[in-house]
């Protein structure tokens, strides 16, 4: 007979909680007040024998009766109160000990105004209460785990801590919210954990968690606990900076990169660069190459290779393929300290239907729509989060401001913004669901996408949010309050299109088309663009660039060439994919690197040598950025001649700079081609791609050409310049000769600046 009184609890209350199926375990154990005593209760199966200890003197020890053979405990403290500090000391039946604090003694974690906000989906930080936080209770040292699985009958914390036995651990369910959450004291940073979840049907499910901050990745995909705020951040310049720039004004010159296939080590059985080694590579190829900017494909935690990074499972974990959380601060702080941005491609539309991840979560469709005409992807085979839900909005809202914050990205890439705000997208008639005004909007889409970009803006002043949308949608990147969506930027897919239409023409047939490369500049001021030549247009049978271009090898690079500049004085901003500057042959291949040894070779050599100089001219020259999204910064001067596909326009800065392009898309050279400029002066020679030295024939204009009083083309000064072959010239206007100089001193200030200015330019002879 025990020597103190065993108080009576519910059978049902006992059944309910060694099934899996008590909805608030902390009904049953932990400390309990009766009368004038104490009652603690424990659930410890591996546990010979309990005992209760006093925490401020170990002298105090209370035995606990075992209540049920499976492991449940209980003891008496007499005359103690709830705040009675005590430790579970467990003797397991081989023998060992183990001292502890008890999970189940600590309080509530999460407050009544955080739930409340949660159910509204204006959580800004939701990543600083869900998921797994180290923290102190108490005094103890510990992890709280929160976790929504509103429609579970229970939910457990396994890991290694308590070998993945969903017994040890189950969570309280806060009221209705549907938020699960416990604390439990001694785990420490590098845990392995995931959530098992009980279904209102009794099937258990492991679930990853989807607030996890780090994951592993491949077959193995528990979350690991990790601890964000160690990490030093060194970029409080750039922050600065970033914080007083207006992008859409600004020079952005974008290196798009998936960074599992940029480099391989082979020797090491061709494994990926870490983030620490591609800090070290990637980044001062970046900065000798003159881009601003570096787009990550997805870097959230994703199980298959082969999608790229576009089917996430954990949002707030970057992949462990490349090393921990904090390496990835430390190449995006290198980056900002270099001075180059870091854009991360961000997939919001969709999810994977992985068992470990966000699919059916609770064992419902909770993150999803449960109708299969609004819930399932049929291109991709994913699912399509349920932008309607509060707290789902709210899940992917937090995701994008915590990237912003915890590190520090300077844009997101938004994939697949036209499946998200079409209910009809890739559907037939009858396989989808009109919203409540018989329309095929998403408007619960519209709204999530507008809510984001707006936190995102006012929450990270500098950033940018880029929208990958290929529709006709209006004012994707105009203001929300002017009834816009909100983006800072919009890819401007139907330019790629219609320029790689043209490009992979024959030449002979380029004059019927010309209106392939006019087209673009008739809405080019509609929205913020970015021109791309992304990663979508190098695979799957598409070819890569360099033999999209028609011709013989000299050809096809000279094409690329004049492509490539041609992009760079064409309103908008540019995006690059990793092996575009060096014409990569083969298409991408994410289970490689990019062909290095090309790089080795003349021509690939030079058309690198090309697009960086393209680059830092691009950089120094606010004419071909300043007034991207104006009709005052661009200016035809003639597409008229398709016979001869010439096509020449003018850039202006806000200064009143003038920079004038001219593209002869043919074989043929065109000696003495006369243009119509605007002003008087000595127009010179900033870009020619076929310089000797990215592999051209040398056509070119001996650095510059000064205006003449001739009027053409409704202008009253013209030039005659000699036009290469399949290239781009262009030519910076400069201030014109004093009025009456003798003729010694002009020919004298004229060889001056073609001498002084040839370093920025190639210095070229007629041929």
């Amino acid at each position: 007979m025990s020597s103190f009184a065993i108080h009576p609890l519910d059978p049902h209350e006992i059944a309910a909680l060694l099934h899996g199926a008590h909805a608030d375990p902390f009904r049953v154990l932990g400390p309990h007040g009766a009368g004038e005593d104490l009652v603690i209760r424990v659930f410890r199966p591996e546990g010979r024998e309990v005992q209760i200890v006093a925490a401020n003197d170990p002298t105090q020890i209370f035995p606990a009766e075992r209540l049920h053979i499976e492991g449940l405990y209980q003891a008496t403290v007499p005359k103690e109160t709830r705040a009675f500090s005590y430790l579970v000391k467990v003797i397991a039946f081989d023998g060992s000990e183990r001292t502890f604090r008890d999970p189940y003694s600590y309080g509530p974690i999460m407050g009544e105004m955080d739930l409340h906000l949660f159910a509204e989906g204006n959580d800004k930080k939701l990543y600083e209460k869900f998921g797994a936080h180290l923290r102190e209770l108490g005094g103890d040292r510990g992890v709280s785990f929160v976790v929504w699985a509103p429609n579970a009958a229970r939910v457990s914390v396994v890991g290694d801590f308590n070998v993945w036995d969903g017994r040890m651990h189950p969570m309280r369910k806060l009221l209705a919210s549907g938020v699960w959450e416990i604390f439990i004291p001694g785990v420490a940073e590098g845990a392995h954990y995931k959530y098992e979840i009980k279904t209102q049907s009794g099937t258990l499910l492991l679930k990853s968690d989807p607030f996890g901050f780090f994951s592993q990745h491949g077959t193995e995909t528990s979350s690991m606990v990790y601890d964000l705020k160690r990490y030093c951040w060194d970029d409080d310049g750039w922050m600065r900076e970033r914080a007083a720039r207006q992008p859409e004004q600004s020079a952005l010159s974008i290196y798009e990169v998936h960074l599992g296939s940029w480099r391989r080590v082979a020797e090491q059985g061709n494994r990926s660069l870490s983030y620490l080694e591609l800090a070290d590579t990637l980044l001062p190829y970046v900065v000798e190459m003159g881009f601003t900017h570096i787009e990550l494909m997805p870097v959230a935690e994703h199980p298959f290779e082969g999608s790229w990074g576009y089917q996430v499972t954990n949002y707030y974990a970057p992949t462990s393929r490349f090393g921990a959380p904090d390496e990835l601060r430390h190449f995006i702080d290198a980056c900002h300290r270099a001075g180059v941005g870091v854009i991360m491609d961000w997939v919001p539309a969709h999810f994977p239907k992985d068992a470990h991840g966000l699919a059916e979560f609770d064992g419902t469709d909770l993150y999803e729509h449960a109708d299969p005409r609004q819930g399932e992807h049929q291109d991709w085979g994913t699912l399509i989060f349920n932008f309607g839900r509060n707290e789902v909005r709210n899940f992917l809202t937090a995701n994008a401001l915590f990237w912003l914050d915890q590190y520090h990205f300077d844009g997101l890439r938004v994939d697949a913004v036209a499946s998200m705000l079409y209910l009809d997208y890739s559907r037939q008639p009858g396989q989808w669901i009109p919203n409540a005004f018989g329309g095929r909007e998403n408007l619960d889409a519209v709204y999530f996408l507008k809510q984001t970009n707006e936190l995102c803006y006012e929450g990270f002043p500098g950033v940018m949010t880029i929208a990958e949308e290929s529709t006709a949608w209006p004012g994707v990147s105009r203001p929300t309050y002017l009834g816009g969506l909100g983006f800072g930027f919009k890819w401007n897919m139907g330019w790629m299109h219609d320029f790689l239409h043209y490009m992979s023409l024959d030449p002979i047939y380029r004059r019927f088309h010309q209106n392939n490369v006019t087209f673009s500049i008739m809405y080019a001021f509609q929205e913020h663009f970015i021109l791309v030549l992304s990663h979508d247009e190098v695979v799957h049978g598409k070819r890569s660039l360099i033999n999209k271009m028609p011709g013989d090898e000299w050809q096809k690079f000279a094409n690329l060439r004049m492509f490539y500049a041609w992009m760079f004085g064409h309103p908008g901003k540019k995006l690059i994919f990793m092996g575009g500057e060096f014409g990569q042959v083969r298409e991408w291949n994410h289970d490689g690197e990019l062909d290095w040894s090309l790089t080795n070779l003349p021509r690939h050599d030079g058309l690198r040598r090309l697009l960086q100089h393209l680059n830092h001219t691009y950089r120094e020259e606010a004419a071909l950025w300043e007034m991207d999204d104006t009709h005052e910064g661009f200016e035809w001067i003639d597409f008229h001649d398709a016979d001869n596909c010439v096509v020449a326009f003018l850039r202006r800065s806000r200064a009143g700079e003038i920079l004038v392009f001219v593209i002869n898309a043919t074989p043929m050279v065109r000696y003495n081609y006369r243009l119509g400029v605007p002003n008087d002066g000595f127009y010179r020679e900033i870009i020619n791609t076929d310089g000797e030295t990215y592999g051209g024939s040398n056509v070119g204009n001996l650095g510059g050409l000064a205006a003449d009083a001739v009027e053409w083309q409704g202008r009253k000064f013209s030039i005659v310049a000699n036009l290469p072959p399949l290239a781009v010239v262009a030519f910076k206007c400069e201030d014109a000769e004093p009025a009456g100089a003798p003729e010694k001193e002009k020919e004298k200030t004229l060889d001056a600046i073609l001498r002084n200015r040839h370093s920025s330019s190639v210095s070229t002879t007629n041929k």
